[in-house]
């Protein structure tokens, strides 16, 4: 078994292509057949289903996958490591975020560290936070702008805004034009909520939320997208609570409206794994808290 075709495997994987993962890796598709067929051979298990319409992990190669993604991601921090004890810069910062956070903080964010850093190269990718965490733990990620976090094992996380939310009601609905929108309005509505395949921060604290004011029958729709839940807003469905950058967006009949007695903030923060040298230079560090600031 060798490093090259771990690499290897790894791009099929989250490819579940050939010929895409062939050219994310730099090899013809026959060669890349190849080393992968000995990697199952040396292993004695399958770890992918091949036919001529897809390619697929098998259980094993489920496992194998997660353990070579930390295996790779060790081996790449274990580099940094060695680069920052000899006191050699950093040459990237790879960096994950939660959509709300693409919006303000990261811009702000990535100007700082260009000015501050201008050699450096700067990747940014989109996910939930749980994927987020997941790449922070195993090297594959530097930062991550996500929702709060436990400071458990080696995961660290500091808030540096809240985001609120705001109710987004459809130009038609005469709560559109109510001066006072309270929890009892809500009551008549029909809400639509926020559902994610697995529970997400987000999710959690509506449910909780319309759980405290019995609003948890309402719910009539879900979606898992912000943008599509104002696009059913917008189209008559029902009302929703949204981001109140949402209101910037345009070509959208809706009006975000306060809800007496609900004040709803979720929460943005930076993670890091203390371990990564990457992340866990001070001037690094420093320089995310000062997102958090009055006056930003």
């Amino acid at each position: 078994m060798e490093l090259r075709q771990l690499s290897y495997f790894v791009a099929v994987a989250e490819e579940l292509h050939f010929g895409r993962a062939a050219m994310r890796v730099n090899i013809a598709q026959p060669a890349l057949s190849t080393q992968v067929q000995a990697l199952e051979k040396g292993l004695g298990v399958q770890l992918l289903v091949r036919s001529t319409r897809k390619v697929e992990l098998t259980q094993a190669g489920e496992v194998f996958y997660d353990r070579c993604v930390r295996m790779l991601g060790e081996l790449d921090l274990s580099a940094e490591m060695a680069r920052a004890a000899g006191g050699r810069t950093m040459r990237e910062i790879r960096i994950g975020t939660i959509y709300p956070a693409t919006t303000g903080v990261l811009p702000a964010f990535l100007a700082r560290i260009g000015r501050k850093f201008p050699d450096i190269r700067l990747h940014v990718s989109n996910g939930s936070t749980a994927d987020i965490i997941r790449q922070l733990e195993c090297g594959k990620l530097n930062l991550g702008f996500i929702r709060p976090v436990e400071n458990i094992g080696s995961l660290r996380f500091f808030s540096i805004a809240h985001e609120r939310y705001l109710l987004a009601v459809p130009m038609g609905n005469p709560l559109a034009s109510k001066n006072e929108v309270t929890i009892e309005d809500l009551r008549g509505q029909k809400i639509i909520a926020f559902k994610r395949q697995n529970l997400s921060y987000t999710e959690r604290y509506f449910s909780e939320t319309f759980a405290e004011h019995g609003l948890n029958d309402n719910v009539a729709y879900t979606c898992d997208d912000t943008f599509l839940l104002i696009s059913l807003v917008s189209s008559g469905l029902g009302v929703g609570f949204a981001p109140e950058w949402t209101g910037e967006l345009p070509g959208r009949d809706v009006v975000l409206k306060k809800v007496t007695g609900i004040d709803l903030k979720i929460g943005l923060g930076v993670a890091w794994s203390k371990d990564d040298p990457t992340a866990a230079r001070d001037d690094i560090i420093d320089i995310a808290r000062t997102l958090g600031r009055p006056g930003r």
